[in-house]
C-alpha cells in the first residue's frame, strides 16, 4: 500500500470488479422494472432490492471500511453507462444504500461481520425504500391486501438480495479472491 493511501490497489480492483458485475445486474434490473411495474407491479420491491448487492458482497468479502460505498458508486457508474438518463437515480441509490451499509458497519467499528449485521442493514434499507415508495407511488390504487404485500416486498427484497450477496461473498472468500486476509 502506498504511503498515505488508506485503500490498497487490490481492494480497489476487487471493489471495481464487484461494482462492474453488480452495475450490469442493476442495469438489467432497471430494464426489467418498467415491464414489471406494468405487468406485475406488486413484485417491484423484489427487483429494486438488487441494489443492496454491491455493498453486501464487498463487505462480506473484504471486511474493510468504505468498500460498500466505493463498490456501490462503481456499480452506479456502470449502470449509468447502460442507462445514462438514470444516472441521478443510480448514484443517489448508491449513496443512500452504500452509505447506510457503511454506517451500520461503522457502528461496530468495522469489527462485526456476522450475517445478522448485514440483515440489519437490509432491513433498514427495506423500510426506507418502503417508506419512500409509500409516498411517491400511488399505492392506494391497490386493494388493501395488495398494499400490504407491495410494501412487504420492498422490505423483503433487500433481505433476499442480502442473502444472495452473502453467499456470493463467502464463495469468493473460499475461492481465495482476496489475496491476503483483509478482515
Amino acid at each position: 500500500m502506498a504511503k498515505g493511501s488508506r485503500i490498497s490497489t487490490s481492494v480497489l480492483l476487487t471493489c471495481a470488479a464487484i461494482g462492474v458485475a453488480a452495475g450490469v445486474l442493476q442495469a438489467a434490473a432497471g430494464a426489467l422494472s418498467g415491464p414489471i411495474t406494468v405487468a406485475a407491479p406488486i413484485l417491484y420491491g423484489l427487483v429494486l432490492g438488487v441494489h443492496v448487492l454491491p455493498g453486501v458482497i464487498a463487505q462480506e468479502l473484504l471486511r474493510a471500511p468504505w468498500v460498500a460505498l466505493l463498490t456501490h458508486l462503481v456499480a452506479a457508474l456502470v449502470a449509468s453507462a447502460v442507462v445514462p438518463v438514470w444516472i441521478g437515480r443510480y448514484v443517489g441509490t448508491a449513496l443512500l444504500i452504500g452509505g447506510l451499509q457503511e454506517l451500520v458497519a461503522a457502528v461496530s467499528k468495522y469489527r462485526r461481520w456476522e450475517a445478522w449485521r448485514f440483515f440489519v442493514s437490509a432491513l433498514i434499507v427495506g423500510v426506507m425504500l418502503a417508506g419512500l415508495i409509500w409516498f411517491t407511488a400511488d399505492v392506494s390504487k391497490f386493494e388493501p391486501w395488495a398494499q400490504l404485500v407491495y410494501i412487504a416486498l420492498f422490505v423483503l427484497g433487500p433481505l433476499l438480495w442480502t442473502a444472495v450477496g452473502l453467499a456470493i461473498g463467502r464463495a469468493l472468500r473460499r475461492a481465495g479472491v482476496p489475496r491476503r486476509r483483509v478482515g
